[in-house]
C-alpha cells in the first residue's frame, strides 16, 4: 500500500503528438516504452474525424495512457476582428468535442496577443471569452477543462500571473509550460516560489528552449540537467503532474524524463 506521507506523488510523462507515426501507432509505441500520457496535437486544424477520436480514446484507455488535446495555433481570443474571435472559439470548441470523444480532460491553447491593447484590457477580453466558452461546454455536456498555456514571449498574453488570475476568476485550468516560462523570464525560474501557487495536480509542458531578448525562439532537445530542477521541485512540493515533452524528439526525451522520475530519489522531503 502506498503511504501518502512517504511516497512521492504521481508524475506522468509522455510526448506531444505522434511524431509522424499516426495516433494508433504512437499509442502502441508509448505503451511499449512505458510512458503514460500523450497530448494529441491539432496544430494546424481539427482534422481528426469523430470516429477516430473515439477509437484513439479507447486505445489509450486500454493502455492506461492519459490524453490531453492541444487546440490549433491559430487562436486569438483578443483579436480586433470579431470574425477572428468567432473562428478562435470554434477551433477551441472543435478541440473540446474531440477531447470529449477520446476521454481527454485538458484542452490546451494559446489564448491571444496584446497587440496595441493594455495587458488589463487583453485580460478582460480573454476572461470574458473563456466564460462564454465554458457556458457552451456545459450546454454540450462535455467534461472538459480549458487550460490556457503559459506562453514563451512577453508580447503574448499568458504569463504565469495572468493565467493564475484567470483560474481564480473563471475556474479554468492552466498549462504550465516551464520551457516557455524560462524563455519569457530569460532563463530564470524560482521553482520554490512558483510551486505553492500552482494546482496540486497540474498539466505541464517541458523541453529544452532557445530564447532571445524577445523570448522563445525554438524548442530544443532535453538534457537531464534541464529536467532535474523541475523534478526535484515537484517532489519537494508534493505535486502530481502530467508532463508533456515538446522537444524535437518527444518520444526519446520523454523516455529520458520517465527514467529520471522512476529512478531518482528526492533530495529534500519538504518545501
Amino acid at each position: 500500500m502506498v503511504n501518502p506521507l512517504t511516497e512521492p506523488p504521481s508524475i506522468r510523462i509522455g510526448p506531444a503528438g505522434s511524431d509522424g507515426r499516426g495516433y494508433p501507432k504512437a499509442l502502441a509505441e508509448i505503451a511499449r516504452l512505458g510512458l503514460d500520457c500523450m497530448e494529441v496535437a491539432f496544430t494546424y486544424g481539427v482534422r481528426m474525424k469523430p470516429e477516430m477520436a473515439a477509437a484513439v480514446g479507447e486505445q489509450a484507455a486500454a493502455h492506461g495512457i492519459a490524453l490531453s488535446v492541444h487546440a490549433p495555433y491559430y487562436i486569438n481570443l483578443a483579436a480586433y476582428e470579431e470574425e477572428k474571435i468567432v473562428a478562435s472559439r470554434q477551433r477551441i470548441l472543435d478541440s473540446c468535442h474531440r477531447a470529449h470523444l477520446m476521454g481527454a480532460r485538458c484542452v490546451v491553447f494559446h489564448a491571444g496577443f496584446y497587440q496595441k491593447r493594455s495587458a488589463r484590457e487583453t485580460y478582460r477580453l480573454i476572461r470574458d471569452q473563456i466564460l462564454t466558452l465554458q457556458a457552451e461546454i456545459r450546454r454540450a455536456g462535455w467534461d472538459i477543462d480549458l487550460c490556457p498555456e503559459i506562453t514563451g514571449k512577453p508580447s503574448q498574453f499568458g504569463s504565469a500571473r495572468e493565467l493564475l488570475a484567470l483560474m481564480a476568476d473563471t475556474g479554468c485550468g492552466l498549462t504550465v509550460d516551464f520551457a516557455h516560462l524560462l524563455a519569457r523570464q530569460q532563463g530564470q525560474i524560482a521553482y520554490d516560489a512558483l510551486m505553492p501557487a500552482l494546482p496540486d495536480n497540474l498539466h505541464a509542458h517541458f523541453s529544452g528552449i532557445e530564447y532571445t531578448a524577445k523570448g522563445e525562439k525554438k524548442h530544443l532537445r532535453l538534457q537531464p540537467d534541464d529536467f532535474r530542477p523541475l523534478l526535484e521541485a515537484l517532489r519537494r512540493h508534493r505535486k502530481q503532474a502530467t508532463i508533456i515533452c515538446e522537444s524535437p524528439a518527444p518520444f526519446e526525451d520523454a523516455v529520458m524524463m520517465k527514467n529520471m522520475v522512476d529512478k531518482e530519489i528526492p533530495t529534500d522531503s519538504g518545501p
